[in-house]
């Protein structure tokens, strides 16, 4: 495709998403239950202990005595013996030295609940300033409370020194409507082919956008909004939000978890670099992925997620499922890992790992969502729903494969660039 063609989805175009506590009076005609009810004299008190079958009452409003046998019954007492109350001792008062001493205590408690929740509410705050330029408690989506749909782009990349470390080989739109939680993952392919800068008559892949407006990553700020511009450009859909994460600290992120339980749908091999950088290393090694449930650490699993050189390229034989190697495939697969990260998170077991996840993640991520508004995102994205859309833009429905000057690249099909949006508009949840 020559270097100084149009294409169309380079037009600018707006789609906006838009008791009492008396004691009970007993009946004139029935004793009390209890010694304490009756009033005693000493010589009623004198009487009731020389016989064990008869109690003498004075009833309040009656003139005499109300006189009623009751036959002695074993076991334990309900009530006070009354033998012991001639002989009981008065009850020994705490003594203000222990009560000071508990005093003390439950302050020395509070004092260091306090430490630790500043300490807690310190870190957080240093966390949110250094992944975002954004006041770490302010918020432009009203702490997701809002009705709109709201977009986050989230771009992984490798890093590193070598060539192509800032190239964003993974691409997704998680696109959330706070109320329902209702969630839509956009997969963008690395290789669609786009105009960059815009006018200029220059193209290339997408996945070097944010490489080079970040100037390899030395501004990230730059790079993620020149990202959204250009995917909000391509799928109509209005991305205000942007996130980068280094797949090299992703794995402490996961390996601080204790991991991800992973269900593998399909059977896949590949070829995959011993080392990022060739020249440090430039062997390659088989991995192995087979069908069912797994438990990865965080090199595992980003292996898993990025594998797609079949076995034919470091001569180690034939790949088996060709399908799982195409960007389409690797795209769904990063969704997978997506879910279990988010759904390992939420768990209780993971919370008292949060700060190892916190300093991990600061090393690993950077955005212009603040971390209150980022937060609240996270809370309200919903994996688990059966609806949820998972959206994969490809050659099977809107794209086409197509070649420029050797390499390989995606275009719209038939040169439709309105057709992008369009799928995608059918496909949300909504």
């Amino acid at each position: 495709m020559s270097n100084n063609s149009v294409n169309p989805n380079d037009a600018m175009r707006h789609q906006p998403y838009q008791k009492s506590s008396q004691r009970s009076q007993f009946p004139q005609n029935q004793p009390p239950n209890s010694l304490y009810d009756a009033p005693t004299t000493p010589v009623h008190q004198k009487q009731y202990k020389q016989n064990g079958q008869q109690r003498l009452y004075n009833q309040p409003g009656q003139q005499g005595y109300y006189n009623q046998s009751r036959p002695q019954t074993p076991g334990p007492m309900a009530y006070p013996d009354p033998n012991a109350l001639q002989g009981s001792q008065p009850q020994r008062k705490r003594s203000r030295k222990g009560r000071m001493i508990g005093c003390l205590g439950v302050l020395a408690v509070l004092v260091v609940l306090v430490i630790l929740a500043s300490t807690t509410v310190s870190k957080v705050l240093a966390f949110g300033a250094a992944i975002s330029p954004k006041a770490p408690l302010s918020t432009e989506t009203g702490y997701m409370t809002t009705s709109d749909r709201t977009n986050l782009l989230v771009m992984g990349y490798g890093r590193g020194g070598h060539d192509g470390a800032y190239l964003t080989d993974s691409m997704l739109i998680i696109s959330v409507l706070p109320q329902s939680h209702h969630t839509s993952l956009v997969s963008v392919p690395r290789d669609l082919w786009v105009q960059y800068p815009p006018n200029s008559g220059n193209y290339t892949k997408i996945n070097s956008v944010y490489e080079f407006a970040s100037n390899n990553g030395s501004n990230p700020q730059l790079g993620g909004e020149a990202a959204y511009q250009k995917i909000s450009f391509i799928t109509g859909m209005q991305v205000n939000y942007w996130l980068t994460i280094d797949f090299t600290g992703f794995k402490k992120v996961i390996d601080s978890i204790g991991g991800i339980d992973v269900f593998v749908p399909n059977s896949f091999n590949a070829c995959y670099p011993k080392n990022d950088d060739a020249e440090i290393d430039p062997s390659w090694i088989k991995v192995q992925f087979d069908q069912g449930m797994q438990h990865m650490d965080g090199d595992t699993a980003i292996t898993y997620a990025r594998a797609r050189e079949p076995l034919e390229v470091c001569g180690q034989g034939t790949s088996e499922n060709l399908a799982e190697l195409t960007d389409f495939g690797r795209s769904a697969r990063q969704q997978i890992i997506i879910k279990a990260v988010l759904a390992k998170v939420k768990q209780i077991s993971a919370w008292p790992h949060l700060y190892d996840v916190m300093g991990a993640l600061q090393q690993t991520i950077h955005t212009n969502m603040s971390f209150a508004d980022l937060s609240a995102f996270a809370l309200k994205i919903d994996l688990a729903d059966p609806n949820a859309a998972r959206i994969g833009l490809s050659n099977q429905n809107v794209l086409q494969d197509n070649e420029s000057n050797g390499q390989y690249i995606l275009t719209a099909a038939n040169g439709d660039w309105n057709a992008i949006p369009t799928y995608i508009q059918q496909h949300l949840y909504t």
